[in-house]
Protein backbone atom coordinates (compact mmCIF):
# COMPACT_ATOMS: atom_id res chain seq x y z
CA UNK A 1 0.00 0.00 0.00
CA UNK A 2 2.77 2.39 0.90
CA UNK A 3 4.52 1.62 -2.38
CA UNK A 4 1.32 2.22 -4.34
CA UNK A 5 0.73 5.52 -2.53
CA UNK A 6 4.25 6.69 -3.23
CA UNK A 7 3.96 5.66 -6.86
CA UNK A 8 0.68 7.55 -7.27
CA UNK A 9 2.20 10.60 -5.58
CA UNK A 10 5.20 10.47 -7.92
CA UNK A 11 2.98 10.16 -11.01
CA UNK A 12 0.84 13.07 -9.86
CA UNK A 13 3.89 15.19 -9.11
CA UNK A 14 5.39 14.53 -12.55
CA UNK A 15 2.05 15.27 -14.26
CA UNK A 16 1.66 18.56 -12.41
CA UNK A 17 5.24 19.47 -13.19
CA UNK A 18 4.69 18.76 -16.89
CA UNK A 19 1.48 20.80 -16.89
CA UNK A 20 3.21 23.70 -15.17
CA UNK A 21 6.03 23.54 -17.70
CA UNK A 22 3.49 23.54 -20.55
CA UNK A 23 1.78 26.60 -19.11
CA UNK A 24 5.10 28.35 -18.70
CA UNK A 25 6.11 27.52 -22.27
CA UNK A 26 2.73 28.63 -23.61
CA UNK A 27 2.66 31.96 -21.81
CA UNK A 28 6.26 32.78 -22.66
CA UNK A 29 5.69 32.47 -26.43
CA UNK A 30 2.54 34.61 -26.38
CA UNK A 31 4.37 37.90 -26.85
CA UNK A 32 3.25 41.30 -28.15
CA UNK A 33 4.16 40.34 -31.71
CA UNK A 34 1.62 37.49 -31.71
CA UNK A 35 -1.02 39.64 -30.03
CA UNK A 36 -0.64 42.13 -32.87
CA UNK A 37 -0.84 39.39 -35.53
CA UNK A 38 -4.11 38.15 -34.04
CA UNK A 39 -5.62 41.64 -34.08
CA UNK A 40 -4.38 42.67 -37.53
CA UNK A 41 -6.13 39.76 -39.22
CA UNK A 42 -5.21 37.70 -42.26
CA UNK A 43 -5.25 38.23 -45.99
CA UNK A 44 -7.80 36.11 -47.83
CA UNK A 45 -9.54 35.46 -51.15
CA UNK A 46 -13.02 33.98 -51.54
CA UNK A 47 -14.15 31.34 -54.03
CA UNK A 48 -16.53 32.32 -56.89
CA UNK A 49 -19.56 30.78 -55.19
CA UNK A 50 -21.46 31.67 -52.05
CA UNK A 51 -24.93 31.60 -50.55
CA UNK A 52 -26.93 34.70 -49.74
CA UNK A 53 -27.94 38.06 -51.12
CA UNK A 54 -24.54 39.59 -51.88
CA UNK A 55 -23.96 40.59 -55.51
CA UNK A 56 -22.50 37.74 -57.65
CA UNK A 57 -18.71 37.87 -57.31
CA UNK A 58 -15.78 36.14 -58.94
CA UNK A 59 -13.90 36.80 -55.70
CA UNK A 60 -13.36 39.16 -52.82
CA UNK A 61 -9.76 39.66 -51.72
CA UNK A 62 -8.37 41.27 -48.60
CA UNK A 63 -4.67 42.18 -48.91
CA UNK A 64 -3.32 43.28 -45.56
CA UNK A 65 0.50 43.42 -45.30
CA UNK A 66 1.90 44.68 -41.99
CA UNK A 67 5.16 46.43 -41.11
CA UNK A 68 6.31 46.42 -37.48
CA UNK A 69 7.89 49.35 -35.67
CA UNK A 70 9.63 48.42 -32.43
CA UNK A 71 12.87 48.90 -30.53
CA UNK A 72 13.50 45.21 -29.91
CA UNK A 73 11.70 41.88 -30.04
CA UNK A 74 10.63 41.87 -26.37
CA UNK A 75 9.43 45.50 -26.30
CA UNK A 76 6.19 46.30 -24.48
CA UNK A 77 5.34 48.98 -27.05
CA UNK A 78 5.04 48.32 -30.78
CA UNK A 79 3.60 50.06 -33.81
CA UNK A 80 2.21 48.32 -36.90
CA UNK A 81 1.73 50.00 -40.29
CA UNK A 82 -0.83 48.30 -42.53
CA UNK A 83 -1.76 49.13 -46.11
CA UNK A 84 -5.03 47.17 -46.26
CA UNK A 85 -6.97 46.89 -49.53
CA UNK A 86 -10.26 45.04 -50.12
CA UNK A 87 -11.12 44.22 -53.75
CA UNK A 88 -14.25 42.73 -55.30
CA UNK A 89 -14.37 41.38 -58.85
CA UNK A 90 -17.96 41.12 -60.02
CA UNK A 91 -19.34 38.21 -62.02
CA UNK A 92 -20.53 40.42 -64.87
CA UNK A 93 -19.51 41.22 -68.43
CA UNK A 94 -15.76 42.02 -68.51
CA UNK A 95 -15.51 41.05 -64.79
CA UNK A 96 -15.19 44.60 -63.42
CA UNK A 97 -13.39 45.51 -60.19
CA UNK A 98 -15.41 48.33 -58.66
CA UNK A 99 -14.29 50.92 -56.11
CA UNK A 100 -11.81 48.99 -53.94
CA UNK A 101 -11.64 49.83 -50.25
CA UNK A 102 -8.36 51.49 -49.27
CA UNK A 103 -7.77 51.32 -45.51
CA UNK A 104 -4.23 52.46 -44.61
CA UNK A 105 -3.75 52.46 -40.86
CA UNK A 106 -1.27 52.62 -38.00
CA UNK A 107 -1.85 50.73 -34.76
CA UNK A 108 0.04 50.97 -31.47
CA UNK A 109 0.09 48.11 -28.97
CA UNK A 110 1.12 48.15 -25.31
CA UNK A 111 1.52 44.95 -23.26
CA UNK A 112 0.59 45.52 -19.61
CA UNK A 113 1.58 43.61 -16.47
CA UNK A 114 3.87 40.61 -16.15
CA UNK A 115 5.10 39.27 -19.49
CA UNK A 116 5.12 35.72 -18.04
CA UNK A 117 1.57 35.88 -16.64
CA UNK A 118 -0.81 33.12 -17.74
CA UNK A 119 -3.35 35.76 -18.76
CA UNK A 120 -2.22 38.85 -20.63
CA UNK A 121 -3.83 42.21 -21.30
CA UNK A 122 -2.82 44.35 -24.28
CA UNK A 123 -4.07 47.85 -24.98
CA UNK A 124 -4.18 49.21 -28.52
CA UNK A 125 -5.04 52.37 -30.40
CA UNK A 126 -5.52 52.75 -34.16
CA UNK A 127 -5.78 55.63 -36.59
CA UNK A 128 -7.11 54.72 -40.04
CA UNK A 129 -8.42 56.14 -43.29
CA UNK A 130 -11.13 54.42 -45.37
CA UNK A 131 -11.92 55.53 -48.91
CA UNK A 132 -12.77 54.15 -52.34
CA UNK A 133 -10.52 56.28 -54.56
CA UNK A 134 -13.42 57.95 -56.39
CA UNK A 135 -14.29 61.65 -56.75
CA UNK A 136 -17.78 61.58 -58.30
CA UNK A 137 -20.97 62.91 -56.74
CA UNK A 138 -22.18 60.92 -53.75
CA UNK A 139 -25.72 60.76 -55.17
CA UNK A 140 -27.03 60.03 -58.65
CA UNK A 141 -29.60 62.34 -60.24
CA UNK A 142 -32.38 60.01 -59.06
CA UNK A 143 -31.31 60.49 -55.43
CA UNK A 144 -29.78 57.03 -54.97
CA UNK A 145 -26.20 56.57 -53.78
CA UNK A 146 -23.73 56.55 -56.68
CA UNK A 147 -22.15 53.11 -56.30
CA UNK A 148 -20.10 53.32 -59.49
CA UNK A 149 -18.08 56.50 -58.98
CA UNK A 150 -19.41 58.22 -55.85
CA UNK A 151 -16.88 59.62 -53.40
CA UNK A 152 -16.60 57.76 -50.08
CA UNK A 153 -14.09 58.85 -47.43
CA UNK A 154 -13.79 58.82 -43.65
CA UNK A 155 -11.07 58.79 -41.00
CA UNK A 156 -11.45 57.09 -37.65
CA UNK A 157 -9.77 56.09 -34.42
CA UNK A 158 -10.21 52.80 -32.60
CA UNK A 159 -9.34 52.24 -28.93
CA UNK A 160 -9.51 48.83 -27.32
CA UNK A 161 -8.05 45.95 -25.35
CA UNK A 162 -7.12 42.33 -26.01
CA UNK A 163 -7.21 39.67 -23.29
CA UNK A 164 -5.44 36.37 -23.92
CA UNK A 165 -5.27 33.05 -22.11
CA UNK A 166 -4.17 29.46 -22.66
CA UNK A 167 -6.27 26.36 -21.98
CA UNK A 168 -4.18 23.34 -20.97
CA UNK A 169 -7.17 21.01 -21.23
CA UNK A 170 -7.96 22.04 -24.82
CA UNK A 171 -4.38 22.95 -25.76
CA UNK A 172 -5.73 26.14 -27.25
CA UNK A 173 -5.04 29.87 -27.10
CA UNK A 174 -8.06 32.12 -26.53
CA UNK A 175 -8.38 35.83 -27.20
CA UNK A 176 -11.10 38.35 -26.42
CA UNK A 177 -11.05 41.82 -27.97
CA UNK A 178 -13.30 44.77 -27.24
CA UNK A 179 -12.95 48.19 -28.83
CA UNK A 180 -14.75 51.41 -29.69
CA UNK A 181 -14.46 52.89 -33.19
CA UNK A 182 -15.06 56.64 -33.55
CA UNK A 183 -15.57 58.62 -36.77
CA UNK A 184 -15.76 62.33 -35.87
CA UNK A 185 -18.24 64.16 -38.11
CA UNK A 186 -15.53 66.54 -39.31
CA UNK A 187 -13.55 63.49 -40.52
CA UNK A 188 -16.22 62.13 -42.89
CA UNK A 189 -18.10 63.48 -45.89
CA UNK A 190 -21.15 65.59 -45.17
CA UNK A 191 -23.31 63.25 -47.27
CA UNK A 192 -22.36 60.29 -45.07
CA UNK A 193 -23.36 61.88 -41.77
CA UNK A 194 -26.47 60.30 -40.29
CA UNK A 195 -26.24 57.42 -42.78
CA UNK A 196 -22.84 55.88 -42.01
CA UNK A 197 -22.32 54.93 -38.36
CA UNK A 198 -19.65 57.04 -36.67
CA UNK A 199 -19.69 55.22 -33.31
CA UNK A 200 -19.26 51.46 -33.20
CA UNK A 201 -18.63 48.93 -30.45
CA UNK A 202 -16.69 45.84 -31.57
CA UNK A 203 -16.35 42.54 -29.69
CA UNK A 204 -14.36 39.56 -30.95
CA UNK A 205 -13.62 36.07 -29.61
CA UNK A 206 -10.90 33.92 -31.17
CA UNK A 207 -9.66 30.42 -30.36
CA UNK A 208 -6.66 28.64 -31.90
CA UNK A 209 -6.57 24.86 -31.38
CA UNK A 210 -3.05 23.41 -31.41
CA UNK A 211 -2.02 19.77 -32.02
CA UNK A 212 -2.28 17.71 -28.81
CA UNK A 213 1.24 16.39 -29.37
CA UNK A 214 2.63 19.87 -30.05
CA UNK A 215 5.98 21.04 -28.67
CA UNK A 216 6.28 24.67 -27.59
CA UNK A 217 10.02 24.44 -28.12
CA UNK A 218 9.26 24.28 -31.85
CA UNK A 219 7.24 26.62 -34.02
CA UNK A 220 3.78 25.21 -34.68
CA UNK A 221 0.53 26.32 -36.29
CA UNK A 222 -2.98 25.62 -35.11
CA UNK A 223 -5.05 22.77 -36.56
CA UNK A 224 -8.09 25.00 -36.79
CA UNK A 225 -9.39 28.23 -35.34
CA UNK A 226 -12.69 29.95 -34.68
CA UNK A 227 -13.53 33.66 -34.81
CA UNK A 228 -16.80 35.26 -33.69
CA UNK A 229 -17.33 39.00 -34.17
CA UNK A 230 -20.09 41.46 -33.38
CA UNK A 231 -20.41 45.18 -34.06
CA UNK A 232 -23.07 47.40 -32.55
CA UNK A 233 -23.77 50.82 -34.09
CA UNK A 234 -24.40 53.21 -31.21
CA UNK A 235 -25.14 56.54 -32.87
CA UNK A 236 -28.10 57.84 -34.88
CA UNK A 237 -28.11 56.01 -38.24
CA UNK A 238 -31.01 56.56 -40.64
CA UNK A 239 -33.22 57.36 -37.63
CA UNK A 240 -33.21 53.69 -36.63
CA UNK A 241 -34.66 52.67 -33.28
CA UNK A 242 -32.22 51.70 -30.53
CA UNK A 243 -33.16 48.00 -30.70
CA UNK A 244 -33.25 47.77 -34.50
CA UNK A 245 -31.46 44.61 -35.68
CA UNK A 246 -29.91 46.59 -38.54
CA UNK A 247 -27.61 48.12 -35.93
CA UNK A 248 -25.88 44.76 -35.43
CA UNK A 249 -23.21 43.22 -37.65
CA UNK A 250 -22.21 39.65 -36.80
CA UNK A 251 -19.90 37.06 -38.33
CA UNK A 252 -18.70 33.57 -37.49
CA UNK A 253 -15.62 32.23 -39.25
CA UNK A 254 -14.16 28.72 -39.06
CA UNK A 255 -10.59 28.25 -40.29
CA UNK A 256 -8.95 24.91 -41.11
CA UNK A 257 -5.17 24.72 -41.39
CA UNK A 258 -4.20 21.50 -43.21
CA UNK A 259 -0.72 20.11 -42.60
CA UNK A 260 0.03 19.84 -46.33
CA UNK A 261 -0.36 23.62 -46.82
CA UNK A 262 2.36 25.69 -45.20
CA UNK A 263 1.18 29.30 -45.41
CA UNK A 264 -2.50 29.16 -46.37
CA UNK A 265 -5.65 27.58 -44.99
CA UNK A 266 -9.34 27.17 -45.79
CA UNK A 267 -12.23 29.05 -44.25
CA UNK A 268 -16.01 29.21 -44.20
CA UNK A 269 -17.76 32.34 -42.94
CA UNK A 270 -21.28 33.43 -42.12
CA UNK A 271 -21.87 37.19 -42.17
CA UNK A 272 -24.95 39.24 -41.32
CA UNK A 273 -25.18 43.02 -41.32
CA UNK A 274 -24.29 46.15 -43.23
CA UNK A 275 -21.97 45.79 -46.21
CA UNK A 276 -18.43 46.84 -45.20
CA UNK A 277 -17.33 47.55 -48.79
CA UNK A 278 -17.01 51.35 -48.68
CA UNK A 279 -19.90 53.14 -50.41
CA UNK A 280 -22.02 49.96 -50.41
CA UNK A 281 -22.58 50.42 -46.65
CA UNK A 282 -26.32 50.99 -47.12
CA UNK A 283 -26.79 47.38 -48.27
CA UNK A 284 -27.79 44.69 -45.76
CA UNK A 285 -26.26 41.31 -46.56
CA UNK A 286 -26.59 37.76 -45.26
CA UNK A 287 -24.10 35.38 -46.79
CA UNK A 288 -22.16 32.17 -46.33
CA UNK A 289 -18.90 32.03 -48.26
CA UNK A 290 -15.75 29.97 -48.62
CA UNK A 291 -12.15 30.74 -49.48
CA UNK A 292 -8.42 30.66 -48.83
CA UNK A 293 -6.57 32.74 -46.27
CA UNK A 294 -2.98 33.29 -45.25
CA UNK A 295 -1.76 31.49 -42.15
CA UNK A 296 1.43 33.05 -40.78
CA UNK A 297 0.70 32.92 -37.05
CA UNK A 298 2.92 30.40 -35.26
CA UNK A 299 2.97 29.40 -31.60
Amino acid sequence: MKLDSRLMFLIGFVANLAMAQTNEDATSILNLDKMAQVNQGDSYVTFPFDFGNIEPLMFEANVSPSFKIRERKDSRLMGVLTSQIIIRMYDETSYPVRTPSYIPQITFYFLTGNKQASKKLTLFGRFAHHSNGQDGNFYNEDGNINLMSGNFATNFVELGLIKSSYSTHLNAFKFFKSSVEIHPKSWMLDEMQGKYSGLRWHNTFLAYKLPMDGDFNKSQKSNFSLKAETTLMLDNVNNQETLNLKRINASLTFYYHPKFLEDIGLFVQFYHGADYYNIYFNHQIDTIRFGLMTEILRF
